[in-house]
């Protein structure tokens, strides 16, 4: 037997902890069906029963405000789930409640988890889970997500949920005689025309065409239009009489009553609070002293580098071995497969492409764990709420900050979730410009490019230097959304309010699974769109290769070497194993021999597809200082970040002057005479603002409604990262900065 559960809640009551608790690491994560909300599934068994269990996304409410809460609405009345897991925050039960009291109307097979109970016990807050459970007429389990406490109990109430298979009545609130006059006469006609019944309470399609949802008003106008425009009309007048006579709206009033039936269950000896009125609680004194408008951008920054410094320092072993790795299958690969195109695509495509991408990892690992850290303790959440005060002086919103954090603020984001987070701004301007300029922040998908470049120019700075890229990356993304709504965005702001979750410690347990989705992420994306492009870029790079005679004339070279040295030395080269000692006249000639396959693999790279198409763009990229190759890279790179390390690692690996050569990447760059520092840096900031990847692309033009921001995006982003690298490494080039 099988049956599916729905965890839902509000953000930060602690879903995912639970959901994490109940899994472990029997889950996986995907998107909803046409959307790209996430979707965390998991599975466990119980009495024989496997259960499988879907955690909705954090939602305050059922009313289609966001994506989210469509998202959530929809599993719930179209998957009808056996049970519905509702996580509550006991600390703040009266707002928690609100969601509650929705899916009660909605008639969904509930039961409560009364979540972070110690944590209210230590507020002084006490609450009678019996008494509250039979005001609410529902099972009220107490638990301690983080430390699994209750988790047994609450599995057992959800399970006699699925048992009983019985549909509850919904909720019935009264709204006063106003509204329930017109849900009453509402509720015959939906009835009676069948109206949306079948997935719907008649009253609760009712309350959301007094509630104005887009969602439903569509739904209703494409099933029924008449008795739709019907329903509306009814909505407008009962809107008209509450401005008139209340000054307010039926939404309004329907929010009011429903805070008055939560408040009405909790002075019902629900709630008891022992708790002096001037008493701190331990997160506003932590607060008091991380969000000062002094102390806090201070200790923000010190957290940042800190991230970077535990990133690089305690990652720079593993990645050591991971690189020696891929290096031992270049060599095997050397050694045992036959010359040739599949030798070739092999290493070059294979292991030098997606291998350069593969030998951050535990970079990418380490980041992630500090980033888990600081956003399941609830600090990533005080960092957007400093950022607001900034954000207001260069015309964004409060709610641009999490869009921004969830993109790569810090690190390790992605630009896609981030343009999708932007939903939650209500005005269109704001949303605009944060679509535009989130994809400046560094993504995980640009942190392997920094890596290499900090590795290979700046490795005694390279936390400093992360820092630094850091700040370039917001203050650039800031400027760039004043210019933009300065000119073709112009707008006022809207106030912001945000809620602060309180400081948590998180488990061991949620900072390894949090970390494990997002390495296994980038891991697949390395192992599948990044080794499909690697080979693409590979036979760009490899066809069509060079005409006969071109080849004819390096052969002859190689054989007019052979030809003027003594037949000793020839020989001497030709019975040579890879460990034997040449003698300094036979290592003088091997060295012209890899001087002339230099010159071979090089014109035959710039001879192919890939770099035609990167010499044709030398002429204008090289006042930034990128080379051809460099170009091949920034191009690939439009597909997705990582492909321009693993392009830079196939591009130097056909053009190796050594073929035995197995230096790691950041090596051959700092060998390369086309590389210095300061190219290095201006490659570094073309990389933080040029256009976002192509799937972020698609969801700015689809986020936006139209194509043209999608393409503005590209065209503005590229062009303005153009002209910082340019300035950065003609100026520097000028003051003879950094090797330029």
């Amino acid at each position: 037997m099988t049956a599916t559960i729905a965890l839902a809640g509000n953000p930060n009551s602690g879903k995912t902890t639970l959901f994490n608790a109940l899994t472990g690491a029997r889950q996986h994560v995907g998107n909803y069906p046409g959307v790209t909300v996430e979707k965390k599934q998991g599975s466990f068994v119980e009495n024989g029963t496997r259960i499988n269990i879907v955690d909705l996304p954090g939602t305050y409410s059922l009313t289609a405000y966001s994506l989210e809460e469509v998202v959530a609405r929809d599993f719930l009345v179209k998957e009808k789930p056996a049970a519905v897991i509702n996580i509550v925050d006991a600390s703040n039960l009266e707002r928690n409640l609100y969601l509650t009291l929705q899916f009660m109307e909605l008639g969904v097979p509930l039961c409560v988890a009364l979540n972070m109970v110690d944590v209210a016990e230590s507020r002084g807050v006490k609450i009678n889970i019996e008494k509250l459970g039979q005001m609410l007429d529902l099972p009220v389990l107490p638990t301690v997500a983080r430390s699994g406490q209750g988790k047994k109990e609450l599995i057992e109430a959800a399970s006699h949920l699925i048992i009983g298979r019985k549909k509850p009545e919904p909720l019935l609130i009264s709204y006063g005689e106003d509204i329930d006059n017109t849900l009453a006469e509402m509720v015959k006609r939906i009835e009676a025309g069948n109206f949306l019944t079948t997935t719907y309470p008649a009253r609760w399609i009712a309350l959301k065409y007094l509630e104005n949802d887009q969602q439903i008003l569509e739904l209703g106008r494409e099933t029924n239009a008449g008795l739709s425009q019907d329903l509306e009309k009814m909505a407008a007048w009962l809107a008209d009489h509450f401005s008139k006579t209340l000054d307010t709206d039926p939404e309004a009033v329907i929010a009011d009553h429903r805070y008055g039936y939560i408040k009405s269950i909790l002075k019902q000896d629900v709630i008891k609070r022992n708790v002096r009125q001037d008493r701190l609680y331990l997160s506003d004194k932590i607060d008091r002293v991380v969000t000062n408008r002094f102390a806090g951008p201070l200790i923000m920054l010190a957290v940042i580098y800190g991230l970077y410094h535990f990133t690089f320092t305690y990652s720079e072993v593993p990645v050591g071995w991971v690189e020696s790795l891929f290096g031992l299958l270049g060599g095997m690969a050397e050694t045992h497969l036959p010359d040739g195109l599949f030798k070739s695509m092999i290493i070059a495509g294979v292991i030098d492409g997606v291998g350069g991408v593969l030998g951050f990892v535990p970079l990418i690992m380490f980041m992630f764990l500090g980033i888990s850290l600081l956003e399941d303790s609830g600090y990533l959440a005080r960092v957007a709420f400093m950022l607001d005060r900034v954000f207001r002086i260069f015309g964004l919103h409060g709610s641009s900050v999490m869009p921004f954090i969830v993109s790569g603020g810090i690190a390790g984001g992605c630009a896609v979730p981030g343009v999708m987070a932007a939903r939650t701004l209500k005005s269109p301007k704001e949303r605009l410009a944060t679509l535009l300029t989130a994809p400046f922040m560094n993504c995980g998908a640009k942190l392997p490019v920094f890596a290499l470049l900090v590795a290979a120019f700046f490795a005694e700075h390279e936390a400093r230097i992360m820092l630094l890229i850091t700040l370039t990356s917001w203050v650039g993304a800031l400027l760039a959304a004043k210019l933009l709504r300065s000119t073709i965005i112009r707008g006022e702001s809207t106030p912001f309010v945000m809620e602060l979750p309180p400081y948590r410690f998180p488990t061991f347990r949620g900072l390894l699974i949090h970390t494990w989705e997002r390495t296994w992420q980038y891991i697949k994306k390395a192992g599948t769109v990044i080794l499909g492009i690697s080979i693409l870029l590979w036979a760009m790079m490899t066809f069509p290769g060079l005409p006969e005679n071109q080849m004819a004339g390096f052969e002859n070279q190689r054989q007019a070497i052979l030809a003027a040295s003594p037949a000793t030395v020839v020989s001497e080269i030709e019975s040579a194993g890879e460990e034997t000692a040449l003698s300094a006249e036979a290592e003088a000639v091997q060295d012209k021999l890899f001087a002339v396959d230099a010159l071979e693999s090089e014109d035959a790279l710039r001879h192919s597809l890939a770099g035609r198409l990167g010499t044709s763009l030398e002429g204008i990229s090289s006042l930034a200082g990128f080379d051809w190759r460099t170009n091949i890279a920034l191009v690939g790179g439009f597909a997705a970040k990582e492909v321009v390390v693993s392009t830079l690692g196939t591009a130097y690996s056909l053009g190796e002057v050594d073929p035995e050569e197995t230096g790691s990447l950041s090596e051959r760059l700092a060998a390369s005479p086309a590389w210095s520092p300061l190219t290095a840096l201006s490659l570094i900031i073309f990389t933080i603002f040029y256009a976002p990847c192509f799937v972020a692309v698609v969801c700015i033009a689809r986020e936006a409604g139209s194509w043209k921001w999608g393409v503005f995006s590209m065209v503005f982003n590229t062009t303005l990262a153009f002209g910082l690298a340019a300035t950065v490494y003609q100026v520097g080039s000028m003051l003879n900065l950094m090797g330029g």
